[in-house]
């Protein structure tokens, strides 16, 4: 990807800044390029550090990963050498959690040195092949693996970056929700890095529109609104962060309500029961899988805001058929069975208490604006279509009454993000005037007023 250094910078650097904010254990952040193939050189690009409320930025300590960075052959897995993370990462298009650095198997520091790190997860930021080189089938020269064989051939992503995030002991567990929310952000970065792409790459074609006009207006036309219609998942990341206003709601709810029945409650019970009926099954093996995967869609229902639809459709499509199909098939739950049902439906009216209008215009801890602002702005799902009400999430922020921790740090983020939502419409409209001036064989002319 050929990206502006100061660009990709900013950009990796809002990403930091938006997971730090928003997970209180996590204490430093790293983001490394990857890039070009099949050398791969990872480089680290920028870390910021959590101190005293503000992040401060650089590459304070030593890393044969600081430029020029690292070549694919020195850290991919090869016999006779330390198994690195990053190796892992690349190679297999998957994160890697150190959640117990003891047990850490592939951290260089404790094979050479015999030194421990600190917890941490590291997330591939994946690009579609197709977004990057289009459908072309000329083949891309892939990396090789130690022995010979290319990777990534089977796969539709190529990896453009690793983020790696340093956690306060014992914080972290591989999936929990704080490691899903890197997923998601890494997504996010994923689609900044190919807008940013696109930038350069419009720079270069309006070169070539001068010179091949007419030839070259379809294939373009097909090209770049395919890839605009990419970076959509921008909003992700800030859907991300109205969960995050969502969970600050519902603790706001809570402390208003203390003696209602909530959803985490809930589950918490249904989990009891569940794992308790685990233990005698007997060795039924199908029983046994499902009520694995019950447990853990009802774990992260538990730990995951989603909008109260969303839950309730979870809720409809995974838990509620494995229950009906675990108590239809077995009677290990048989004397539970009453307290079941009643939980689950108890569970589907529970997802929608914290909009209840009567209940909110009671809870006088909070000022009158803030009652109808806070639940109608957390509780949107944002789109392209109602980007401009980001606004009125950022005023939220501003009200005196939001007593949220790193609320500064999440309005930066958060007007980041808005920024980029907004330079993509502002793309789009430019490039849908361009191409149209270009079937029309005219020249384009700039807009005087968007000046």
């Amino acid at each position: 990807m050929q990206i502006n250094r100061d660009l990709l910078e900013i950009a990796c650097k809002n990403t930091i800044e938006a997971i730090l904010c928003c997970l209180d254990q996590a204490t430093r952040g790293t983001i490394y390029t990857i890039a070009p193939m099949p050398g791969l050189q990872a480089v680290r690009i920028t870390s910021g550090r959590k101190t005293d409320g503000r992040i401060e930025w650089g590459l304070p300590q030593e890393s044969d990963y600081n430029p020029p960075g690292k070549a694919w052959e020195q850290y991919r897995d090869r016999p006779g050498h330390p198994l690195e993370a990053m190796g892992w990462c690349i190679e297999q298009q998957k994160s890697w959690t150190a959640d117990n650095p003891l047990d850490d198997l592939r951290s260089v520091r404790k094979q050479l040195r015999g030194e421990v790190e600190e917890c941490h997860h590291m997330e591939p930021v994946l690009v579609k092949k197709s977004d990057l080189y289009g459908t072309a089938p000329d083949p891309l020269d892939y990396p090789l693996d130690s022995s010979g064989k290319p990777i990534w051939q089977e796969s539709e992503y190529l990896v453009v970056a690793v983020i790696k995030i340093h956690f306060q002991p014992h914080s972290i567990h591989r999936g929990d929700r704080f490691t899903g929310m890197i997923k998601k952000l890494s997504c996010t970065l994923g689609t900044e890095l190919l807008s940013l792409q696109l930038r350069e790459t419009c720079l270069r074609t309006r070169e070539k529109l001068a010179r091949e006009r007419l030839q070259a207006s379809n294939a373009i036309a097909h090209e770049l609104r395919n890839t605009l219609a990419q970076l959509g998942f921008v909003f992700s990341s800030i859907n991300t962060l109205m969960s995050f206003l969502r969970d600050q709601w519902e603790l706001e709810f809570h402390k208003a309500y203390p003696s209602l029945e909530y959803k985490r409650a809930i589950l918490a019970r249904l989990t009891e029961l569940l794992q308790l009926g685990q233990t005698r099954l007997n060795g039924n093996r199908e029983l046994a899988q499902l009520g694995d995967q019950l447990l853990g869609e009802q774990e992260a229902l538990r730990n995951l805001f989603l909008l109260p639809p969303q839950e309730a459709l979870w809720l409809q499509r995974k838990i509620r058929p494995k229950w009906e199909n675990l108590l239809a098939s077995s009677t290990t739950w048989e004397s539970q069975k009453e307290e079941i049902l009643e939980l689950v439906g108890r569970l589907e009216k529970a997802l929608w208490i914290v909009l209840d209008p009567e209940l909110v215009g009671k809870m006088e801890h909070l000022p009158e604006e803030l009652k109808t602002v806070w639940p109608e702005v957390a509780y949107t799902q944002f789109s392209a279509k109602n980007r401009t009400s980001l606004a009125a999430v950022l005023s939220l922020l501003d009200h005196p009454g939001v007593t949220l921790q790193h609320k500064a740090q999440v309005r930066k983020a958060l007007n980041s993000m808005k920024v980029v939502a907004d330079t993509i419409a502002r793309v789009e409209e430019q490039t849908n005037r361009v191409l149209s001036s270009l079937k029309n064989g005219e020249t384009d002319q700039p807009d005087e007023t968007a000046r």
